[in-house]
């Protein structure tokens, strides 16, 4: 099994406060998302930028998150702009050194 991260990022449009709101309103929505091991979220109030890191158990479990209508109904957000989405492979051995939360033996 290869693990997936994928690395997103947005404009927001709404205040700050609306936007904190709106991210702890869907949280439990992302923390039940199949294959995805953890999500950090990502928040630059100066730039009103938004986005997240994600953990996937394998690239199918990421192909199925981006299909998914959690993803989709994030997309048509009136709120949310300028979507940037990329997926990348993990370099294993600097990551287990530096104690990246990847498990060790998850990685192949």
């Amino acid at each position: 099994m290869k693990q997936k991260i994928l690395i997103t990022k947005f404009n927001y449009s709404i205040s700050h406060a609306e936007f904190k709101n709106l991210l702890l309103s869907v949280s439990e929505d992302f923390a039940k998302v199949p294959g995805c091991e953890w999500k950090i979220w990502l928040i630059d109030e100066e730039k009103s930028e938004g986005g997240a890191v994600y953990l996937f158990n394998d690239n199918e479990a990421l192909t199925k998150f981006k299909e998914s209508p959690l993803v989709q109904s994030v997309l048509a957000h009136p709120a949310l702009s300028n979507f940037d989405f990329r997926e990348t492979d993990i370099a294993k051995e600097p990551s287990i050194i530096t104690k990246a939360p990847i498990g060790e033996t998850m990685i192949a």
